[in-house]
């Protein structure tokens, strides 16, 4: 326990982050928070102010799902909290480590309708992993320690802490707990050893294997001890969205994203498979389709750490609860001493995979007047071979992204995937590039989701933050027309954005480099003068306006039955 001298609950609290390691806080000042901005003021601690407390807690999500550390958000009380929900449900579905303090009114004002009083605890109870009303300020050191321990053990994510006027201000002796303990609270790191054992000897009998893992891989840090396992017995793996990055994109092995707008390949695989390992996903609707004949073949392995995940969407007949981290070293270690070898068992098995991969790949029609937005994410790849970071907002550009951008590295992909929040993009990206300023951040973005966040280009401008910007402008919420097309016979209700804003001025306007293409030719040109620029900079890539992401399975059905272009 650290023991230090009389403090102010401002001061409590900064010396409580730094104890936890905090480099950087994501915020916006309001009226209740003014003692605690004040000691921030006097300390230096790093702040990145953002033009909405929306986007803070998304920069905080950017910032963690890259560097794997806590991100850490500060709002102030009434709007300053309920603006910040958004994001908070965001890392809530997607299981990111994130901590939002929010200002409140003084205690004794509390449930008296104070001026900017929201009750921020009873709006996010269902969207935290907790949150704590902080009611006096020895309580404050402790609940800190608390909020981090659960952000970032057992499945991650956010925790809010309402702070009080009055508690920032009120003074005591300081003193830090080295350890916490919490009651009902102790995640399963281990995985049962006879659930591996029942799972490896399920593999072993295996004729059509396949592994879809998800998230957990990428939060557990556990890509490289993936690679191993799957590539010592050659088995073939697909992926959600938000586990793209778990395992190399180049490698022969990989079939692609699965689901809705998945790889024929992948959706295929898991039509036929015998045994599908699980690891770290959570059976989301977009992956399975029609629950009733998802993997109808299969007898399913699922590992993950949280155990309300498993049996909740997908029946599995063998239930692993554990870290996707020590679940796969106890495999390797098996599998090893063992000397299993599944690669000769399911030759023919990878024989077809290999054919449906090459009879149906993602592909586009190529147009020499109209830019395809499937270049323009192709060509990012080209130029960088994957070593950058990518952000997305959601939509077809997302899609598109997930398709064309091999990612063989991970925590090089933020994306919303659980919530599917527009303008999620730009602030991450802000996020990623605090955690990383020496590396390369694209936000890969529509032209409706940017203009959802699009006030933070001036805070990337203001604090240096040289993120670049890539619009996929078709001058519709794409998505959203791509289901009228195709299911309400093209009555396009409320979903043409039209000309403005000029994307270029804009950017001027913000002190950002604005660069346009209209056509194939001007394609690499603007990409890589905008790559190569030092500062922040927004590319608008005027692209086809009603190219549609394929394929694409249909609410309600399964993933084998596929709309194809």
């Amino acid at each position: 326990m650290t023991i230090m001298s009389k403090m102010t609950g401002g001061q409590v609290l900064l010396e409580s982050l730094r104890q936890e390691g905090v480099e950087v806080i994501f915020g916006l000042p309001g009226g209740v928070l003014l003692p605690l901005y004040d000691e921030i003021y006097k300390e230096e601690f790093r702040h990145i102010l953002v033009r909405h407390e929306q986007g803070a807690v998304h920069a905080a999500e950017g910032y963690a799902r890259t560097s794997g550390k806590v991100g850490v958000v500060l709002v102030t009380s009434g709007p300053g909290g309920t603006n910040t929900v958004t994001g908070i449900v965001n890392a809530y579905m997607d299981s990111s480590p994130v901590v939002v303090f929010t200002g409140q009114v003084p205690t004794p004002l509390i449930g008296n309708d104070a001026f900017q009083e929201a009750d921020i605890v009873g709006i996010t109870r269902t969207c935290t992993k907790h949150n704590y009303l902080v009611k006096e300020l020895r309580d404050l050191p402790r609940i800190v320690k608390e909020a981090f321990y659960l952000a970032r053990t057992g499945r991650p994510g956010p925790v809010l802490v309402d702070l009080p006027k009055d508690v920032l201000t009120d003074t005591i002796e300081f003193s830090y707990p080295s350890q916490i303990h919490l009651r009902g609270y102790n995640p399963n790191y281990q995985g049962h050893p006879g659930q591996i054992d029942k799972a490896l000897r399920l593999l072993g009998n295996a004729e059509r294997p396949l592994i879809y893992f998800g998230g957990g891989v990428i939060l557990s840090d556990s890509a490289e001890l993936l690679t191993n396992f799957a590539k010592g017995l050659n088995i073939p793996l697909t992926s959600t969205l938000m586990g793209l990055g778990g395992f190399p994109g180049t490698d022969d092995l990989w079939l692609g994203m699965a689901g809705m707008h998945g790889s024929y390949a992948a959706n295929m695989a898991l039509t036929h498979c015998d045994i599908l390992l699980a690891i770290g996903a959570r059976f989301d609707d977009r992956i399975t389709g029609k629950v009733d004949e998802f993997a109808p073949k299969a007898k399913i392995i699922h590992v993950d750490i949280d155990p309300t995940s498993i049996q909740k969407n997908i029946k599995v007949s063998v239930p692993i609860v554990g870290d996707v981290g020590q679940v796969l070293t106890k495999m390797i270690e098996l599998t090893e001493s063992g000397g299993q070898d599944g690669s000769p068992s399911w030759k023919s098995w990878l024989e077809q995979l290999r054919q449906w991969k090459e009879s149906h790949p993602f592909g586009y029609k190529p147009s020499t007047e109209r830019i395809k937005p499937q270049q323009v994410i192709e060509k990012i790849w080209e130029l960088t071979k994957g070593d950058c970071i990518i952000t997305t907002d959601v939509g077809q550009h997302q899609m598109w992204t997930a398709q064309f951008f091999r990612f063989i590295k991970p925590r090089t992909l933020v994306t919303s995937g659980g919530l599917g929040t527009m303008g999620f993009g730009l602030p991450a990206a802000i996020g990623a590039q605090v955690a990383f300023p020496d590396r390369l951040v694209v936000d890969i973005a529509g032209d409706g989701g940017l203009q959802m966040t699009l006030q933070e280009l001036a805070t990337a401008v203001h604090n240096k933050l040289p993120v670049k910007i890539a619009i996929i402008n078709n001058g519709f919420l794409g998505m959203v027309r791509q289901w009228q097309g195709l299911f309400f016979d093209k009555r396009y209700s409320q979903v043409i954005l039209g000309g403005p804003p000029d994307f270029v001025k804009l950017a001027e306007a913000y002190g950002a480099l604005g660069l346009r293409a209209t056509k194939p030719a001007e394609l690499q040109g603007v990409l890589e003068r905008g790559l190569a620029s030092p500062g922040v900079v927004l590319m608008d890539f005027v692209v086809d306006p009603e190219e549609d992401v394929y394929p694409m399975v249909p609410t309600g059905a399964p993933i084998n039955e596929m709309l194809l272009a």
